[in-house]
């Protein structure tokens, strides 16, 4: 007995101390290991469609939540609630005005410009449906860029929302000579060559399309083409194949989100994070989404309340924009439990759980076309993933030295890159293999390889080069530092340098442009700011470059300030000099060169003096 007795406190004892050395050494042990199951679960699923003759794909997963909850609100959208059923028998019907009046053909793609809407969703489904692929264009493009989407994925079909129509000046008669259609999402149209689809779709049919026009037996056939901003300048058509889907779509359930939740979306369906995450989510758990048309933080809260919203889809830029609404006695009033987003600032973290209550912040970092995704499911702020043993093992990625001024990886005397210690920053790589896979691009091969670096620890190893700096500490966490090479972010979307450089070089007075991003307080990411040379026997002209900016680039890609110079500095690559520019920002009192801003009012750029730079970094001046 005694011995027993002896025994028994000995195994209590081990237990506790292992418990106190895991909560020590291991504290998130427990919570890494449930949510690795979950993921390694929701895996082993979709490797099991290679093992049967049909995958499920997203529209599959729709299909059958339609014939299970046919009555439960799948979309409310400015207050009007569709149904399950709702927007599959309006998807069944465009679907047969696809097939039978716009003739599309299994296989074909097609461009869709809308902006966030139920039609959107309907045009999309409608369009995989009849085994076309569909490409979101992005609705702030214009001209050339647009022009350049459709050759990137061989679209001869787009669909316009009616709202977009204008989008279409200028660029009219190309796309009609190079015998694309055109079809508008209008009942009638001022344009001969534009065609209207609400007509044929009020007499069309609701009975399904055959099944097996949507049918495929690939997790990597490609079902839709997202367009994302890189460092090779006009937009690239990222491919995406059911597996990205499918994997996207797993996204709120990973976090533990349910069929009872209201996801919120307020940012583009063009953007994967809501098309994918955001309706591919909804429609995984069965859930109810309220989309936005666009995002308004006046309006957010009040929606979150009417809708009884419970989880939100966010960038850091918007959680910002809702940490400066003035404060009132109905800020912490809301069910809303969960955001899932990228991009949120440590400052800005901090000060909307203040604003707004502990609501539990997910990070998700991971590009359209990358092939690694961090998730940051402890919710510790300031983080935008987490990492351990066993991520490792699945995942395979690696933070390397990264030479800033040379704007290149740092090579060993071998010709390899070098690991960084924990805790040091690095260039993020991610290793290409059966498990996590690279698709790249539509178009020309030499797109998706210059994503690509090979040989970067041994001879024939390739790697996805994510454009990021990280770093990891000694828990684990993923940090983001900031963005390299030739692409910044700004108002939630990537910027490519070199596409801007392009368009600035259209302008008849500047010689040479070198386009980067510089911070501003209060900010989020990098606002692009322009050093230029002006051509001999020319001046710079501040409206003539206003008119230029506004007509040919979107928004938030328009540097805001210009910087003239004499010469531009080049790197020992004989690359433009970056570094040094990026680090001098835009403060006139600490920079001898000429400044301008851009002016909306003035429909102009303008000196920025000393007085436009203090309400700029005040806050005063909005930018």
């Amino acid at each position: 007995m005694t011995l027993s007795l002896g025994w028994f406190s000995a195994l209590l004892a081990g237990v506790f101390s292992a418990s106190v050395f895991q909560k020590l050494c291991f504290p998130y042990f427990w919570r890494d290991l449930l949510f690795l199951l979950t993921v390694i679960r929701y895996g082993l699923k979709l490797e099991l469609y290679k093992l049967t003759a049909r995958v499920c794909t997203v529209l599959d997963r729709f299909i059958q939540q339609a014939q299970r909850i046919p009555h439960k609100p799948f979309v409310i959208y400015e207050g009007s609630v569709h149904t399950y059923r709702d927007v599959d028998e309006r998807s069944n019907r465009l679907a047969n005005v696809f097939l039978h009046s716009v003739q599309l053909k299994r296989g074909e793609c097609v461009a869709l410009l809308m902006n966030n809407e139920p039609d959107f969703l309907c045009a999309w489904f409608g369009l995989a449906k009849v085994g076309c692929s569909v490409a979101f264009l992005n609705t702030n493009i214009r001209s050339r860029s647009l022009l350049h989407c459709f050759n990137c994925c061989g679209a001869k079909t787009l669909i316009v929302g009616a709202d977009l129509l204008e989008c279409l000046d200028g660029i009219l008669p190309s796309l009609i000579e190079d015998n694309i259609q055109v079809w508008a999402m209008k009942s009638k149209s001022e344009q001969p060559h534009v065609r209207t689809l609400l007509d044929l779709m009020e007499v069309a049919s609701t009975r399904p399309v055959p099944a097996e026009l949507r049918a495929t037996s690939s997790l990597k056939a490609p079902t839709l083409y997202i367009f994302t901003s890189g460092t090779t300048g006009l937009p690239k058509a990222a491919v995406i194949t059911h597996l990205q889907s499918l994997k996207a779509a797993g996204g709120f359930w990973a976090f533990g989100a349910t069929q009872d939740d209201v996801f919120y979306i307020p940012l583009p369906l063009y953007h994967s994070a809501a098309s994918l995450i955001g309706i591919g989510g909804t429609i995984e758990l069965g859930a109810t989404c309220v989309l936005k048309k666009k995002f308004s933080a006046s309006q957010f809260w009040n929606d979150c309340r009417k809708y009884e919203v419970t989880v939100f889809q966010y960038i850091g830029e918007l959680c910002r924009y809702l940490c400066n609404q003035p404060k009132t006695d109905m800020d912490k009033v809301h069910k809303v439990r969960m955001g899932v987003g990228n991009g949120l600032r440590q400052d800005v973290w901090q000060d909307f759980q203040s604003h707004y209550g502990n609501i539990k912040m997910c990070e998700v970092y991971g590009s359209t076309e990358g092939n690694l995704c961090f998730m940051n499911h402890i919710g510790k702020i300031g983080t935008v993933g987490r990492s351990n043993f066993f991520y490792r093992l699945l995942f395979k990625y690696d933070l390397v030295r990264y030479d800033m001024v040379k704007d290149e990886p740092v090579k060993d005397q071998y010709g390899f890159c070098q690991r960084v210690e924990k805790g040091e920053t690095g260039l993020l790589l991610s290793k290409v293999s059966a498990l996590s896979p690279f698709f790249g691009y539509a178009g020309s091969k030499q797109l998706t390889e210059k994503k690509l670096i090979r040989n970067v620890f041994v001879k024939g190893d390739a790697y996805f080069n994510t454009g990021d700096l990280m770093a990891e500490d000694h828990e684990g966490f993923i940090c983001f530092r900031d963005r390299v090479g030739d692409t910044f972010r700004w108002k939630g979307e990537n910027v490519a340098t070199t596409e801007v450089t392009e368009t600035l070089g259209l302008v008849d007075f500047i010689q040479e442009a070198n386009v980067y991003g510089v911070q501003v307080p209060g900010h989020e990411g990098r606002a692009g700011m322009a050093a230029m040379i002006v051509r001999s026997g020319f001046k710079f002209d501040g409206k003539k470059l206003f008119e230029h900016v506004v007509r040919d680039l979107p928004s938030y890609a328009r540097p805001l300030f210009i910087r003239l110079q004499e010469t531009m500095e080049m790197t020992s690559t004989f690359k433009q000099q970056k570094f040094q520019l990026v680090q001098s920002g835009f403060n006139p009192s600490t920079i001898s060169d000429p400044l301008f801003v851009l002016n909306y009012p003035q429909q102009s750029y303008i000196p920025l003096t000393d007085s436009v730079y203090r309400s700029i970094i005040s806050g005063e001046c909005k930018l």
